[in-house]
């Protein structure tokens, strides 16, 4: 069975409800699907978008495997952050903790947000955000994760944790990550706002579009990634994750094996074959 039909049954076992996922080609698009509360994360909506990274994922080593993943939201918002009914959920059944149980359903509920960031972040395939109207809270953290985030001029980006009495906890290592310390540490303890342009000053976003382009600033986007490698991809995402914490001596000798390994690969062999030839590689064509 090939990779396409085997991503679609498995899609359609999954009966998504808090997410829609649509597949063109080499690229999937997961839409964020609560229009009604501006897509906030619900624990539901972080189970069905681990489930369909996972199906995409396994998708690797078909001719036709899934190569990017775009996030979006219905209703031209992105995401408004935590769902406060599974919080609150959540401290009901902290307050009722018996005596000698140590569990956290609070910390539970964390934590599978954190899980959820960390996937997406680590993924092997290219992810690109496109952000719409409000992008608040852990839908700011999705942001920072995306290899490539594209804004429409009607996006508004806010960290309100603090003003709330709460703690922007998974979020704060892609901030940092996204914005650097000096930035990052501003944001947050200010409730940080800010508008399309300024998010895109900052290095938050990579673009700025009004909406009727946004489609199209997404289109030109995905034929640059595909024109990459898909496995030469993969490998460099993981090098320069190594990269953000190791000096580059010390990356030496491993870069080197890693660039030998792809020259020396099928895909170094057809890309410098198609170079010499004038032609697009193999995997472009898709």
């Amino acid at each position: 069975m090939s990779g396409t039909a085997t991503m679609t049954a498995t899609l359609d076992a999954m009966k998504l409800v808090a997410v829609r996922a649509q597949r063109t080609g080499a690229t999937l698009q997961i839409t964020l699907n609560r229009p009604e509360s501006r897509n906030a994360m619900s624990l539901q909506m972080v189970d069905e978008l681990r489930q369909v990274l996972t199906a995409a994922e396994a998708t690797a080593g078909h001719a036709d495997a899934v190569r990017v993943i775009v996030l979006r939201g219905e209703g031209g918002h992105f995401c408004s952050g935590a769902d406060l009914k599974d919080m609150a959920a959540a401290r009901m059944l902290a307050m009722q903790k018996k005596e000698g149980d140590d569990t956290d359903p609070i910390a539970g509920v964390n934590a599978a947000f954190g899980e959820l960031c960390v996937a997406y972040a680590e993924t092997p395939l290219a992810l690109v955000a496109v952000l719409e109207g409000t992008v608040m809270g852990g839908g700011f953290g999705l942001a920072c994760v995306a290899d490539v985030a594209i804004a429409s001029d009607t996006a508004t980006f806010r960290l309100p944790e603090t003003s709330l009495g709460v703690v922007p906890a998974q979020i704060a290592p892609f901030l940092v990550e996204r914005l650097g310390y000096s930035q990052a540490k501003r944001l947050a303890v200010t409730g940080g706002r800010l508008d399309a342009a300024a998010a895109l000053h900052l290095g938050l976003v990579h673009e700025v579009t009004g909406t009727p382009m946004l489609q199209a600033a997404l289109s030109r986007v995905l034929a640059d990634i595909l024109a990459c490698a898909p496995g030469a991809l993969a490998a460099t995402k993981v090098l320069m994750q190594r990269a953000r914490f190791a000096p580059a001596k010390a990356l030496v000798h491993d870069a080197a094996a890693i660039f030998s390994r792809s020259a020396l690969g099928p895909e170094g062999l057809e890309g410098m074959t198609a170079f010499i030839q004038k032609r697009k590689p193999d995997w472009a064509l898709q």
